[in-house]
């Protein structure tokens, strides 16, 4: 019977449990990997358990981790906790200001650094205030300054620990608890200040046991560590496919991802929607350029995918001895190519941080991949619905995860009360009692349940825009809508106090050039593409098809076209690549005066006309 501990009592168990099984994996070049077994990832956390001994911290204090998903990442979180530390990730994309900010917070003396970008922040922050003491180098390649005093991690736990250090380590294993603190998620800050969200062990004992009961997983499968693990939605799932033996492989540089799959072919990676609507996208834009019987083999192959997993499989329904043929020779035509470049052994893709579109989770359902919707926050340990196995709703979030509640409340706000749900937000009591209505923890989403406990999301209540005539906009609606066409790559909505609504949108500059081709436009440079007036009118038509079934209020009526992504660099996007729309509304401010200017310019010729 699996036991569910405090972290670190948890990972020692497995260590002792799966010896030289390889736990980890680590990218040393294109197409080599290499692997860490049980017992080495113990021996790790371990040393870094005296170092930090050594260095003397104490029970329940926060130490930083500022850096990109690398096994170190993992040995130095477990090794903090399994001293009864507090672990306080850091996005490895944060700016000098937002790092600042947590540090001061969270009160942090010690700070992990996976690359030379972090450990420039950091140096910096150490020599401005010395609230740092220390910074460890994750590698050996980052190349500290003069004045900071800075270890690379190897040299820092090679040391042996005395008797007195192993004796107080031995003490600190034994009296971990489920009620410590075991890390601080500082919130990407979307609405507001970031607001640290503290989570203890018994929230990742409680869900990784709900995970256990819901899932079907075997410890001879591999998960790929994709989204950030300072997220909290990666940093659970990754402890999830630990305690159940699942080799873990780290992608350090995320826009490697299309390789990196189809190397490490995994059975489990957690995505956002970005990810499926781009590999939706590129789906559909080959399909495009497809003629002929190969059109409608394709076409074919997609609607017997459709009626075999969407209308029999998941009803629990036996196929038809003919339709169990046709879905054979569909699935060698069409399906295992599409899931190839997935890597081919995708057993389910956990998919949430944003709203998805249904039709896409439906194609890829279609084709036999398996994309696991759910839905949650920071707040509650990332998972508080998840689609069932069997006779879940595309449209909706899934059901609530066991021992987790779901009720609505007043103005349809999703309430939730749960194991997962967290002790509150660091040092901030007023923000904790005004984000609970008594023991249930308010969403700041609004939504309906159905009859069968199916959860579906209607807006976001603190995105909901309010036009100057009075209309409610429900921004995301349509963004979700609107970022399904081929020839938009982002799109942020603007209308809120506004008398109509408008949007800033960033095309896909590869199916534009190649619209640009067919159409003689010449340019030289993304700027002048974007200006071009055939290009600004075929996005004009494209707008006018794809609101149709949209209320005139809630339309689009003017855009502009930008010539690059928002970046998380940029602070434009957070680490699940939702828009950070404050932080838009600032930035692209002129641009957006402009196009209601405009508007109101012409508005002003018409009545001195008249």
């Amino acid at each position: 019977m699996k036991e569910y501990l405090q972290i670190g009592q948890n990972i020692r168990n497995q260590v002792v449990k799966y010896g030289d099984k390889e736990a980890l994996f680590y990218r040393l070049k294109k197409g080599v990997w290499k692997g860490m077994s049980w017992r080495d990832f113990g021996k790790q956390i371990d040393r870094v358990a005296v170092a930090l001994l050594k260095f003397g911290v104490t029970v329940q204090e926060n130490v930083g981790i500022f850096a990109q998903n690398m096994p170190q990442w993992m040995i130095a979180d477990i090794g903090i906790m399994s001293v009864r530390g507090v672990t306080v990730p850091i996005y490895a994309t944060s700016s000098e200001k937002e790092v600042a900010y947590i540090i001061k917070d969270a009160n942090i003396r010690i700070l992990f650094v996976g690359d030379q970008d972090q450990y420039d922040i950091a140096a910096n922050l150490f020599k401005k205030d010395h609230q740092i003491k220390l910074i460890v180098r994750l590698k050996d390649s980052i190349k500290p300054g003069k004045g900071v005093k800075c270890v690379f991690l190897e040299e820092w736990i090679s040391g042996k620990p005395d008797n007195e250090i192993e004796k107080l380590k031995n003490t600190r294993y034994k009296d971990a608890k489920l009620d410590d603190l075991a890390c601080i998620i500082y919130t990407s800050g979307t609405t507001g200040e970031p607001k640290g969200v503290m989570l203890d062990h018994a929230n990742f004992a409680d869900t990784i046991k709900a995970h256990d009961l819901e899932l079907n997983l075997s410890d001879t499968e591999t998960s790929l560590c994709f989204l950030p693990l300072t997220h909290v939605f990666e940093h659970n799932w990754s402890l999830v496919c630990l305690h159940n033996g699942i080799a873990v492989y780290f992608n350090e540089q995320p826009r490697l991802i299309a390789d990196v799959i189809k190397e490490v072919r995994p059975h489990y990676m957690c995505a956002v929607p970005r990810f499926f609507e781009k590999v939706y996208g590129a789906v559909q834009e080959t399909r495009s350029k497809t003629k002929g019987i190969k059109a409608k083999l394709f076409d074919w192959s997609i609607s017997v995918g459709d009626d075999y997993y969407n209308e029999h499989l998941r009803w629990d329904k036996k196929a038809p001895a003919g339709l169990k043929f046709k879905q054979n020779i569909a699935g060698k035509l069409v399906h295992q190519k599409i899931r190839a470049g997935l890597g081919g052994r995708i057993k389910m893709m956990p998919c949430g941080g944003a709203p998805i579109d249904a039709k896409i989770v439906r194609f890829f359902h279609s084709v036999g991949l398996n994309v696991k919707v759910g839905y949650g926050l920071t707040e509650s340990m990332a998972t508080v619905t998840l689609y069932p196995n069997k006779e879940y709703v595309f449209e909706s979030v899934g059901r609530p995860i066991t021992g987790t509640k779901v009720k609505i409340g007043f103005n349809n706000e999703i309430l939730v009360k749960g194991p997962g749900v967290m002790k509150g937000y660091y040092k901030k009591p007023e923000q904790t009692a005004e984000t609970f209505e008594g023991e249930w923890l308010k969403t700041g989403d609004a939504g309906r349940l159905d009859d069968k406990g199916n959860l579906y999301i209607t807006d976001r209540i603190k995105d909901l825009m309010k036009t100057s005539g009075g209309k409610y906009i429900a921004p995301q609606k349509l963004e979700t809508h609107l970022i399904n066409d081929i020839f938009i790559e982002q799109i942020a909505v603007i209308g809120d106090q506004r008398k109509f609504v408008s949007a800033l949108m960033v095309p896909n500059f590869e199916a534009l050039k190649q619209f640009a081709e067919e159409n003689q436009i010449r340019f030289s440079n993304y700027e002048e593409l974007v200006k071009n007036s055939k290009v600004v009118e075929m996005f004009k038509k494209r707008f006018e098809q794809l609101q149709k079934n949209f209320s005139e209020y809630e339309k689009i009526k003017k855009f502009t076209l930008l010539p690059k992504e928002f970046t998380m660099d940029a602070g434009e996007l957070t680490a699940t690549l939702k828009i950070k729309r404050k932080v838009i509304q600032k930035k692209y401010k002129e641009l957006i005066d402009r196009m209601y200017n405009a508007v109101s310019d012409k508005n002003s010729d018409k009545e001195k006309k008249q």
